[in-house]
């Protein structure tokens, strides 16, 4: 076995190497001027391989998955496995127009077709009850990073509010919640557009309370600035966010700070400042159940 990791995964990768005990090899990356990538692997590869790559900004790096994936099998690769933390595409999972392409299926069959082996932490699945129904294979494992934050933010509080910030954050948060011992509370949202949000809290107090809003992911930042707000109005006494993917894009963090939240922590799924949460546990666990 050995793992194959590209440079924007490398920190992580290397512990999961160390954990398996197996070699590392880089993926040399080089983008010609006009945009193109070219990727060279080591000349002799074993028979079992894993790729390591979050998927964020994701449209340069299916394609040099697809360029990896390619090449490992030609170089001697027979199981092709993917570590991919973060896995983009997903939230597109029906046509809402006419003529809209569904890409969840799509890429979910990109990827089946490339790797035997496809493992991922809290993707944005809504109307999927399983991975393997985007991505038809037999091992497309999805993993919850809900124990690892959990412990994490028993090392930091004695008790907190846990905050969903919709419906379907629920299950996940309640989860969190029940394992450590703290209250929870779920919001309402409608999202009116990529940064425009409706959000009313639940009935309760939160007046003087420490209060975690808890996302799966940050993209714009717009949901958890929401929700600090109105946390803020209603006499919350400090304002945390714990996200699993942190997306970022473009203002997000800087947005999410001036919204009244004190401190943003993240899973490492995606190299960040606020990436202090690691995965490397949780997915060496997995990984050894499917090659045992």
């Amino acid at each position: 076995m050995m793992i194959l990791a590209f440079p924007d995964y490398l920190s992580q990768a290397q512990r999961l190497a160390a954990r398996l005990d197996v070699p590392l090899a880089e993926v040399v990356l080089h983008h010609f001027p006009d945009g193109e990538s070219l990727i060279r692997l080591p000349p002799s590869l074993p028979e079992h391989v894993i790729v390591c790559r979050s998927l964020n900004q994701p449209n340069d790096k299916l394609i040099e998955l697809l360029l990896c994936a390619t090449t490992a099998r030609e170089l001697g690769a027979k199981r092709l496995t993917l570590v991919t933390p973060y896995l983009s595409y997903m939230r597109q999972d029906i046509a809402n127009q006419p003529g809209e392409a569904v890409s969840q299926r799509i890429v979910g069959k990109l990827l089946a077709e490339l790797f035997d082996d496809v493992l991922t932490v809290d993707p944005h699945l809504h109307r999927i009850s399983s991975l393997t129904q985007a991505i038809p294979i037999k091992n497309a494992i999805s993993l919850t990073a809900a124990d690892e934050i959990g412990v994490f933010l028993k090392r930091q509080f004695k008790h907190a509010l846990l905050l969903g910030p919709d419906s379907e954050s629920k299950q996940w948060v309640a989860a969190i919640a029940e394992n450590i011992g703290f209250d929870y509370a779920i919001a309402q949202k409608n999202r009116l557009g990529d940064k425009q949000v409706e959000m009313t809290l639940p009935d309760g107090d939160f007046c003087s309370k420490s209060v975690i809003i808890i996302d799966d992911m940050a993209s714009t930042g717009r949901t958890i600035a929401k929700a600090a707000g109105l946390l803020q109005a209603a006499g919350s006494k400090d304002i945390y966010a714990v996200v699993t993917h942190a997306l970022f894009c473009g203002d997000a963090y800087a947005h999410i700070l001036k919204s009244g939240v004190k401190t943003i922590w993240s899973t490492d799924s995606i190299d960040h400042p606020s990436s202090c949460i690691k995965l490397d546990a949780l997915l060496v666990d997995a990984i050894r159940a499917i090659t045992r």
